[in-house]
């Protein structure tokens, strides 16, 4: 039936092929969670009639979908799943004003091929770039090699429409008191939006501060703490819609700001024999101010190699040719004598060539003395090799792990870097106390590592015990006082953890904000309010 009423209603494609569902049913988590029908939306007149339709059908909910390359759950639901690659993926952008409006479905692939032909781009992708899309990248408040200089994705949405429960499309903005007082006047659910919204924050004002994360980078919570701004009145919705996951209304369009790319880039290769000089080394590092500071462990380098093939494939060269290009790296491992334990790669970027130079001179002269072997990629062939093996060691891990599966349940926390020496081998103590070997690749200017454990889900009492291993984990990065998702957000793997780094009544406060713009909760249940280890436990897939 709600097949047939949903085709009367809308222009798009309501489906529910098997294939469609089953697709539709995973992203890149361990979940599965099959819904009960996939619409692709051809307008945003279509979503407006699916809230409407949600809102009038009890225990209907809508769940917005874009690449599909969430590896928390975020995009999987059980009831209407919408996704937008298909049609709401237009896209405009003025090379001038260093801005562009993007829907939710458009491919960063796409965008990115636009946005090159003007040397400008949007600096937050993350390394699932060739295939992640801008609304999830949104609403998830997406991070990834270039955060260190410049920030979040959320930084950059200047302003967003969003469709929220009473199926009207809004505009949201940054608001002065003066505009805020206006809309709070508005006879409509964006008047009484603003209204509960304002007096639970003015209330809340110093709890809300007191709970902001202290790390540089964080996507779990609501994001109250930048809403409003009681020195200066300012008062900014899209700071709290950017990484929602579509929880509190459905988002259509986003004003995205832009920046000039710098043309002279270089990548300085420092390779360790362990962690323990990596925060002396990011120290010296983060003042000179270099565009990204990543690392991958000695797991990651080795799975690069093995697969050495398929990796000189993905970089466009024959293998042998590829292969010769190691000739350094093999000179330094005799140097070293052995594999290092980890390599950090510092990008460099400047507007000039003299800037780059005075810039790698200044690296170079900051790591003197420092315990680690350094070598200058040659050229972008030649630092394409790490920037590989970085991005693409997920996808490695996942079609080469033969019995094992590389899960995503623990791939996203933020400690600060000095912290990280003493943190990490407790994190490797306590998997491997699992029986869990895992890769481990990230930011490591920000402190926010990628944990991907190797698991063999079919093994009895395996997925029964993942929720308990997540907890002692996050339990860690709690005493560390860190994020438990910098970038990834909570979706389901981690909404049920959220009070390991939010107070009861900031928990509270989240519930509250959740029912402010959702009391029916048709927006993407069980994400950032009321998810379950029960749930997450019930929707591991073996597969």
């Amino acid at each position: 039936m709600i097949v047939e009423n949903l085709e009367t209603l809308l222009e798009g494609e309501v489906t529910t092929d098997e294939k469609d569902i089953d697709f539709h049913s995973r992203d890149t988590s361990l979940f599965r969670v099959k819904p009960e029908v996939v619409v692709f939306p051809k307008n945003s007149s279509d979503i407006s009639k699916l809230v409407e339709y949600a809102s009038s059908h009890p225990g209907v909910s809508l769940t917005a979908r874009a690449g599909g390359t969430d590896m928390a759950g975020g995009p999987l639901g059980e009831s209407i799943v919408m996704s937008f690659t298909k049609h709401i993926n237009y896209f405009s952008m003025d090379s001038q004003k260093l801005e562009a409006d993007v829907e939710p479905g458009v491919y960063y692939h796409d965008f990115e091929k636009e946005t090159d032909k003007y040397d400008i781009e949007l600096p937050t992708y993350p390394a699932s770039k060739s295939i992640c899309a801008l609304g999830g990248m949104v609403m998830n408040n997406s991070g990834g090699e270039k955060t260190l200089r410049y920030g979040q994705t959320r930084k950059y949405v200047k302003s967003m429409k969003m469709i929220l429960a009473d199926g009207n499309e809004y505009e949201i903005k940054k608001l002065s008191k003066e505009e805020l007082e206006e809309k709070k006047k508005q006879n409509n659910l964006e008047g009484q939006i603003y209204v509960k919204l304002h007096a639970l924050l003015d209330k809340n004002y110093d709890l809300i501060q007191s709970q902001k994360p202290q790390v540089s980078k964080n996507s779990a919570g609501y994001y109250l703490w930048d809403v409003y701004n009681k020195e200066t009145e300012e008062f900014d919705l899209t700071q709290l819609f950017a990484g929602s996951q579509g929880t509190l209304g459905i988002l259509t369009t986003a004003k995205l700001r832009l920046v000039k790319k710098k043309p002279y880039k270089r990548l300085i290769v420092l390779f360790f024999k362990d962690w323990k000089h990596l925060p002396e080394v990011v120290n010296k590092l983060l003042p000179i101010e270099p565009e990204g500071l990543e690392t991958f462990d000695d797991a990651t380098l080795k799975l690069g190699l093995r697969f050495m093939p398929e990796v000189a494939k993905r970089v466009g060269e024959s293998f042998i040719r590829f292969a010769l290009r190691f000739i350094p790296e093999v000179l330094i491992g005799l140097k070293m004598l052995g594999l290092p334990k980890l390599v950090v790669l510092v990008q460099l970027s400047q507007d000039t060539q003299e800037g780059l130079e005075n810039k790698t001179k200044e690296v170079l002269s900051v790591l003197k003395g420092s315990k680690v072997w350094i070598r200058v990629a040659t050229d972008e062939k030649d630092a394409e090799k790490y920037w590989v093996m970085r991005r693409e060691s997920f996808k490695l891990l996942r079609e080469h792990s033969t019995g094992k599966t590389a899960a995503s349940l623990i791939e996203d926390f933020c400690v600060k870097p000095e912290y990280i020496p003493e943190f990490l081998p407790k994190a490797i103590k306590l998997l491997a106390k699992n029986g869990i070997k895992a890769n481990i690749t990230g930011h490591a200017g920000s402190g926010n590592l990628h944990i991907i454990p190797l698991i063999d889900l079919k093994k009895k009492g395996v997925i029964e015990k993942l929720p308990q291993i997540a907890d002692e984990f996050y339990n860690l990065v709690s005493e560390y006082k860190g994020s438990i998702t910098a970038e990834h957000n909570d979706g389901i793997l981690r909404t049920p953890y959220l009070g390991k780094m939010f107070s009861p009544e900031m928990l509270e406060l989240f519930r509250e904000v959740k029912n402010i713009f959702d009391p029916k909760n048709i927006f993407n249940p069980g994400k950032k309010v009321g998810g379950t280890i029960e749930y997450m436990r019930a929707h591991i897939s073996k597969e």
